[in-house]
């Protein structure tokens, strides 16, 4: 089993959670690092599924719709964590994550989406 690697799309990459995310171990790289910044949400969820990454998003609304569409079509991706953009600072959204991925594996993530919210 592995650990999560992690995706952020364009909107959620913040300086601050990379740093304190990699200074711990994670594997994390950004839209911009990947040359993703101007692309659509499914390219951004196509992209993370083909490096086999869970996409961190702020973008709650559009990826659980993209996420129900995979489903109701018998597809998958390799998991999606959403969080509101202005609930947590940047060292409780690593916090969080940090547990969430003490908890699961890549393979528990894959096809499955996590809200940041429930990771206390």
């Amino acid at each position: 089993m592995s650990q999560i690697r992690l995706y952020f799309d364009a909107d959620a990459m913040q300086r601050a959670v990379l740093a304190g995310l990699r200074a711990r171990g994670v594997d994390a790289t950004t839209a911009l690092e990947a040359g993703m910044t101007d692309r659509s949400d499914e390219e951004q969820l196509d992209f993370a599924r083909s490096e086999g990454r869970v996409l961190f998003t702020f973008n709650v609304s559009d990826f659980c719709r993209i996420h129900a569409e995979l489903l109701a079509q018998g597809k998958s991706h390799a998991g999606i964590i959403v969080a509101p953009q202005q609930r947590y600072s940047a060292s409780e959204r690593v916090r969080r994550l940090l547990k969430l991925i003490a908890a699961k594996t890549a393979e528990q993530m894959h096809g499955h989406l996590e809200f940041l919210s429930n990771w206390t």
